[in-house]
């Protein structure tokens, strides 16, 4: 069992929870968590997220990760303008924090 933040994600049985509340996710879905979720902390490019996920020696197109990742934001509840749980770093990859992100200063 994996546990980060309050997901948590149980490789063997290819099961998911927020919470207290199971997440079903397709067989990609469930992989992209996963190959993030297992490197927690840490910047996964988006080239061997193609390569673990979708098993592709080539790149193809970012749109293939932008839109699973997208249906994995929804499910999870993790709000796409102020991610906490799945963070974009520009030009490099993305990654599953560790910690929630503090919140943005109001002005």
């Amino acid at each position: 069992m994996i546990e980060v933040q309050d997901v948590r994600l149980d490789p063997d049985a290819r099961r998911v929870w927020r919470g207290e509340r199971e997440v079903l996710f397709s067989r990609k879905e469930f992989d992209l968590v996963h190959a993030l979720i297992a490197k927690a902390g840490v910047i996964v490019s988006r080239e061997e997220l193609m390569r673990d996920v979708w098993h592709a020696d080539f790149w193809t197109s970012s749109k293939t990760i932008d839109v699973h990742l997208g249906w994995v934001r929804r499910k999870l509840g993790d709000d796409t303008r102020h991610p906490v749980l799945i963070t974009t770093v520009r030009g490099q990859g993305l990654r599953f924090e560790t910690e929630p992100a503090a919140p943005a200063p109001t002005a």
